[in-house]
């Protein structure tokens, strides 16, 4: 008999790291490039933020470029850009590093309109390039499995989640209080996290209906002013007859940080996410049985700040290609949009 010698494997080769430039460092971009430098998945090549002066300023980053302008990082070598500017900034921004032929992840909310969002989105699939958005709590393990539970059918149909999502503080940059430059207030910067989550664990199916009750400062809040909403309730009916209900508020007297919580109601069963003693970092899923008991599912001993940004570095070192899955973000936008009684 021949004997056929054995020939191990070739050593993998590993892939090249992506070459990433970061625009905005405040301390959510800071965090989300820190997250990504610690994963070793990209590289962070080059800073640009007009409010420091060199890379120096940023621990770690000592041997990163710096580019004095958003033009001049378009023009380098880069893989893609990570956006955490204001919000009035991301479409222009996203769509130029688009057009450039960079993937891009940006900061939420993509954009401050469905309009503007489906301008991104369609930007994003011309240049067949990766599109992120930092909708950050789909990140979470505890988020990850409820979603399970509920795609596997562990919940039954599921007829009624409940949302909240109040605040003890405000945003402390002053453009978040501008209508024109932030797009909105509480519900654009809180609430949109509850219906992405909502959506994202149910499938994305379609929205039927949407209205709700917004408020300034105890006061009715009216579109096309001057203000935005620091507290809004709002209801959500889709087409399979399940609702949504989303409370959210910037500086409420929640006798804690911040109260978070995500309840998902089902014909065979129940789960929940809530913070913990007031945190915005710890986090307890629970999985609820007809019997009435409680499973949980996860300890708040989870690192999940960044891990969106991660997973979007990943992804690009895989390909760069464009994922048709961002176009959900389309119905989240469109449903904002209506509950701010802007036209369709």
């Amino acid at each position: 008999m021949l004997e056929v010698a054995h020939n191990p494997a070739a050593p993998a080769v590993p892939k090249r790291r992506s070459r990433l430039g970061f625009v905005g460092v405040g301390w959510i971009g800071r965090n989300r490039l820190e997250a990504i430098a610690r994963s070793d998945c990209a590289e962070v090549a080059v800073l640009c933020d007009p409010a420091i002066d060199s890379t120096a300023a940023i621990p770690g980053c000592e041997h990163s470029a710096f580019a004095l302008s958003f033009e001049s990082l378009l023009e380098m070598n880069l893989d893609g850009i990570v956006i955490a500017t204001p919000s009035a900034l991301h479409v222009e921004q996203a769509v130029a590093a688009l057009e450039h032929g960079k993937a891009v992840f940006c900061q939420k909310p993509l954009a401050r309109t469905g309009g503007e969002t489906r301008r991104v989105i369609d930007a994003a699939r011309r240049a067949n390039r990766l599109l992120g958005v930092d909708l950050s709590y789909r990140a979470t393990t505890g988020m990850r499995r409820i979603r399970d539970l509920i795609r596997h059918g562990r919940l039954g149909d599921v007829y009624a989640v409940e949302m909240m999502f109040h605040n003890a503080y405000g945003p402390d940059k002053p453009w978040f209080y501008d209508p024109r430059l932030s797009g909105g207030g509480c519900l654009l910067d809180l609430g949109i996290h509850h219906l992405d989550l909502a959506l994202w664990c149910l499938g994305f199916p379609q929205v039927a209906r949407a209205y709700g009750h917004l408020l300034s400062h105890g006061a009715p809040w009216t579109p096309g002013g001057d203000t935005v909403e620091d507290y809004a309730a709002v209801q959500v009916i889709l087409a399979t007859g399940a609702v949504i209900q989303i409370a959210c508020s910037w500086r409420a007297p929640a006798g804690c940080d911040a109260r978070i919580e995500a309840t998902f109601l089902g014909t065979a069963g129940g789960a929940s996410f809530r913070n913990l003693d007031g945190s915005y970092y710890h986090f307890m899923a629970e999985h609820f049985r007809p019997d009435r008991s409680r499973h949980i599912l996860t300890h708040p001993s989870d690192d999940w700040s960044g891990r969106t940004a991660v997973d979007w570095a990943l992804r690009l070192t895989e390909s760069p290609a464009y994922d048709p899955e961002i176009e959900h973000l389309i119905t989240v936008a469109d449903t904002l949009d209506h509950l701010y009684g802007l036209p369709s």
